[in-house]
């Protein structure tokens, strides 16, 4: 892949990593803030709760995509990105495009979905 075309992908991850990290502080700053209060009937409760378990789950994926995009980024330091990991064929151009941070080509990806 040419370095312009790298650069490119790895701006793109390093946008997506500050826009997580932020994303990732305010949830935990908006948690912090739902927490109980005496004052708060049942359903204020049980709706506390509930953004707080929301916000957690939507944190623990925002965490593995973050996760996803450090290995992106120091694939393209060893130069090994945009290759599957898993059968070692270029990943497609469309596919980085639309997930820079991906690890395995369609055909690898589809294979480890069906396992599941």
């Amino acid at each position: 892949m040419p370095k312009k075309r790298l650069e490119l992908f790895r701006k793109r991850l390093l946008t997506k990593r500050e826009e997580i990290i932020r994303n990732l502080t305010q949830s935990e700053e908006i948690g912090k803030l739902t927490d109980y209060d005496d004052t708060q009937d049942q359903a204020d409760k049980a709706s506390s709760a509930y953004s707080k378990e929301f916000l957690y789950s939507l944190s623990n994926s925002e965490r593995e995509l973050l996760t996803q995009i450090e290995e992106a980024l120091k694939r393209i330091e060893r130069g090994s990105f945009g290759y599957c990991l898993s059968c070692g064929t270029a990943i497609g151009e469309k596919r980085l495009e639309a997930l820079p941070w991906a690890k395995y080509c369609i055909e690898c990806q589809e294979k480890i979905e069906k396992s599941k």
